[in-house]
């Protein structure tokens, strides 16, 4: 078994070209079934998180291929599952 916390240490490794995707910072679960649909990666291409696009990485539960004890290799094909980040309203 695996717990989130250490889930979202581990590097993402897209094979396709062997490029590290970054690390996850969330996951989409499925309440109706339990199973995790998706992991969420932040793209990366921002400074400290202040200049560049915020866009987040998408990939698709079948697309993850191996889960190692330090990396996850997946199968990523560039933009296809990238998703423009919504900003939260701030009181």
């Amino acid at each position: 078994m695996v717990r989130i916390s250490e889930f979202q240490l581990k590097d993402i490794v897209n094979i396709a070209d062997g490029r590290k995707l970054g690390n996850i910072t969330d996951i989409e679960i499925n309440l109706d079934t339990g199973k995790i649909e998706s992991i969420i990666i932040s793209a990366s291409g921002k400074l400290l998180g202040f200049f560049g696009k915020d866009e987040e990485v998408v990939i698709p539960w079948n697309q993850i291929m191996k889960i190692g004890q330090d990396v996850i290799l997946v199968r990523y094909a560039g933009t296809q599952y990238t998703q423009q980040k919504l900003e939260t309203p701030k009181d």
